[in-house]
Order: C-alpha cells, then structure tokens, then sequence
C-alpha cells in the first residue's frame, strides 16, 4: 500500500470513511467488523469516525465503540491512525445539529478517548463550524486538548480558507488535516484543497463518491469516469479515488464502506495512475 502523510504519521493513500457502518441502512455488526477487518487486511491504516454516527439518540459514539472493537480483534490494529471529529450532534430524528463551546468539545473528546479505549486520539477534528460561537473560541478547545496530550494531532472539517488559516494560528502551525467534501459532484472545495497543497496540510476529501445516496449513480452521471474505467478494467470508484489522488499530493480519501467488497474495490485506487489525458476528461466531467 502506497502512503501518504498526515502531520507526523505516515498512512495508507486511501482511508476507511466508517460513518456507513453506523448511521441509517446500516449492516449488522459481524458485517462490519468484517468490513474493517477487510481493509487492514488490505493495508489500509486510516480510519475516519465521528461521534455523530449513529441512528438512534441513545447510541452517540456507535461508530466509535465498533470501530474500537473491530482494532482490538485484529492483529494489525495498533497500526491504525484513528481519525475522530467532535462538534456536530444527532438528536435522534435523522436531524443534525452543531455545538462547537469549547466546554462541550472538550467534553466530546474526553468521551471519544473512553470509546476507542486509548491513552490519547490519533487525530481529533472539530467536525463543522458553529455559527453562534467565535471559531477561535471552538479551535482554541483543540489547542488545549494538544497541549495537555488527550490528543496527538488537530484537525479540522468543513472548513474555509480563512478558517484553515486562523485554526493553523490558534493551533501554533499544528493543524494537520482539513476534511472537506470533494466528489464529482461536489467541488466548490478546490480552493481549500489549494490552500491546503500551499501549507502542506492533509486533505481528507469525504463523501469522495458524492454520498451514500449517490454513489451507485458515479458512472451513469459522470460519463469520463465510467468510460475511462471501461477502458482500464476497474470500477468508476476506482478512477474516481485515483482522479482526486492525481489532484495533490496532500489528499487521502477517505471512502465510506460497509462491505468487505467495497474496501477492496477501494484500494485498488492507490496503484491506478491515470494518465494526463484521463485526468483532463474527468476535470471536465
């Protein structure tokens, strides 16, 4: 498996996105732990949860404690970067909400601590901006989760360039990763994804096949990407992760999967190299 870095650590080209495994439509759990259980067997080293996903109101951090049992029960757990995010909440009625106080973050990541059952998180990302509270203020809660060693890396989620760049000031130059959505569908984050590439911070593009909903429509929306993937015998997710890989060095998708299937599908992206002309199809998708 090709790497590629996120602030210190050095991790698997392509990610595991977890949230399928948990939220509405999701498999039961020996499906999911074999899902997991999949993509370390295929080499992958990161893993991206949150403690938003869940279904019901009684079950926050359900990805979390799966995700925490599928590492234990699998010989190569201890090399998995586990990416966490605080800040968004699921009231239980298929709604979602934002709370980034520093009170409650701070919160959140003690409690994620005790879900993963480790000594400090991997990564911790404050998962989405809260507009009645100063982002300096919701950042500022990361600094000291840093600084007092609950967690060993900060990062960020649906962010803008001004944001990236005041969360980088408050964090000291410490943030390493932004985690915004960028599919076919979806690419108003290139700027970020510039800025990103300009700082040297780890992009996590979610959503990469444009949702749960969307993503068995990749091809037939997106003609180059089906076309292109006939042509080299793979499948549109395929082409799809190597696209976003060929954009910057600093990207590591993070495809959700909830199927042992889907992560190794997924995988086979990190040794497709597209050529110049490919990739020029699929800008202009």
């Amino acid at each position: 498996m090709k790497t590629r870095r996120i602030g210190t650590v050095d991790v698997s080209s392509i990610g595991l996105g977890a949230m399928p495994m948990s939220v509405e439509g999701r498999p039961d759990e020996a499906r999911s732990l074999a899902t997991v259980h999949a993509a370390l067997d295929a080499g992958v080293t990161l893993i991206d949860t949150a403690d938003a996903y869940h279904q019901h109101a009684g079950e926050v951090g359900h990805n979390e404690s799966l995700i925490a049992k599928a590492l234990a029960t699998h010989e190569r757990g201890s090399e998995v970067l586990v990416a966490t995010k605080g800040g968004h909440l699921r009231p239980g009625d298929g709604s979602w909400t934002v709370n980034g106080s520093p009170e409650y973050l701070k919160r959140a990541a003690e409690a994620s601590l005790g879900r993963l059952g480790v000594e400090a998180i991997g990564l911790y990302q404050f998962h989405r901006p809260d507009p009645q509270v100063p982002y300096e203020e919701s950042v500022g809660a990361l600094r000291e989760l840093l600084d007092e060693g609950k967690i060993l890396q900060a990062g960020i989620s649906n962010a803008n360039p001004e944001q990236i760049r005041t969360a980088n000031e408050i964090l000291g130059g410490r943030l390493v990763s932004v985690q915004n959505q960028l599919s076919p569908a979806f690419r108003s984050s290139e700027p970020e994804l510039d800025l990103c590439t300009e700082m040297g911070i780890a992009f996590l593009p979610w959503s990469p096949f444009g949702g749960i909903r969307a993503a068995g429509e990749l091809g037939s929306r997106f003609a180059p990407f089906a076309e292109v993937a006939r042509a080299r015998g793979v499948s549109p997710y395929q082409v799809c992760l190597a696209w976003l890989l060929a954009k910057s060095p600093v990207v590591v998708p993070i495809p959700g999967a909830s199927r042992p299937g889907s992560v190794r599908d997924s995988v086979g992206a990190a040794e497709l190299v597209l050529g110049a002309e490919e990739i020029e199809r699929l800008n202009a998708a």
